[in-house]
């Protein structure tokens, strides 16, 4: 699958067509004639189809891990005694097929960030300056962060290419300082939970909310990450000690409340679950 180009396909679950861009696929598996379409935790599709027939739509970005289960190259993580997916989830898998499954997924990984464009990126401190200059002003931290992969393709650490004042205020770095380091060379006690929700926004284009503690500098941080270039990441940084909250009309409860349950239970529904597992 040619990964600089978006791709569909289209199938119908319970009498609706649905499409869907194959790159927000995760897995999918077979049921004899039905296949179980998962594009994150909370949403499944059911459709009637052979495996041959989807495996050939899906196309070489997808590595069979089990006999019927077909996992995009783009959401696993790593792979330990289960395929552990981007998103925080675990599969099963045929682990004498471990090797064969690792050397697949290095080559595919290798093809699609060797194949990231580089048109538009910005090339120098400065240029970088440039692109951003409606960011500098801005009274909450902003980065542009280049992913550093390791042979295998694996996300483990970030480069900071562009940060606003706001972000050295928060960090306790001089920009200077901040600007073209890793951010495990600044910090010697890097914490990788960011790690696996950066390397999804900047490789698959994921817009994605955390909140979080950050050990390396003793705050509760709110951050929000997309992708701003192919295998770079955007971060607006809060630190939760300065956000007041405001109730603006007699909404702010069903808004709440939406979000409680949309967010903070499926947090709690997912914690159950890996202690179950």
């Amino acid at each position: 699958m040619d990964s600089q180009q978006t791709k569909y396909i289209t199938f119908f679950s319970k009498r609706r067509e649905i499409t869907l861009d194959i790159s927000s696929i995760l897995y999918i598996h077979m049921r004899r004639k039905f296949a179980d379409v998962y594009v994150n935790k909370d949403m499944e599709y059911e459709t009637r189809t052979t495996y041959k027939e989807f495996k050939e739509q899906l196309g070489e970005g997808f590595i069979e891990v089990r006999r019927g289960t077909l996992v995009s190259i783009m959401a696993i993580h790593s792979i330990t005694g289960k395929i552990n997916l981007n998103n925080g989830q675990s599969l099963e898998y045929t682990l004498r097929r471990k090797k064969e499954i690792e050397d697949k997924l290095s080559l595919q990984r290798r093809k699609m960030i060797q194949g990231f464009p580089m048109e538009g990126i910005p090339a120098s401190k400065e240029e970088y300056r440039k692109y951003y200059r409606g960011f500098e002003n801005l009274p909450f931290a902003f980065t542009d962060i280049e992913m550093v992969f390791d042979e295998e393709k694996h996300a483990v650490d970030w480069i900071f290419r562009y940060g606003n004042p706001a972000l050295a205020e928060l960090e306790g770095i001089p920009l200077d300082t901040l600007i073209n380091s890793s951010f495990g060379s600044l910090f010697a006690n890097m914490d990788s939970r960011w790690l696996r929700s950066y390397e999804r926004a900047a490789l698959f284009g994921e817009a994605l909310e955390l909140m979080d503690y950050s050990p390396e500098i003793d705050r509760y941080l709110k951050v929000i990450c997309f992708q701003t270039f192919r295998g770079h990441c955007g971060c607006i940084l809060f630190d939760l000690q300065n956000i007041q909250f405001n109730v603006s009309s007699e909404d702010t409860e069903n808004t709440l409340q939406m979000y409680y349950e949309k967010y903070c239970m499926k947090y709690v529904k997912d914690h159950a679950k890996d202690e179950n597992d």
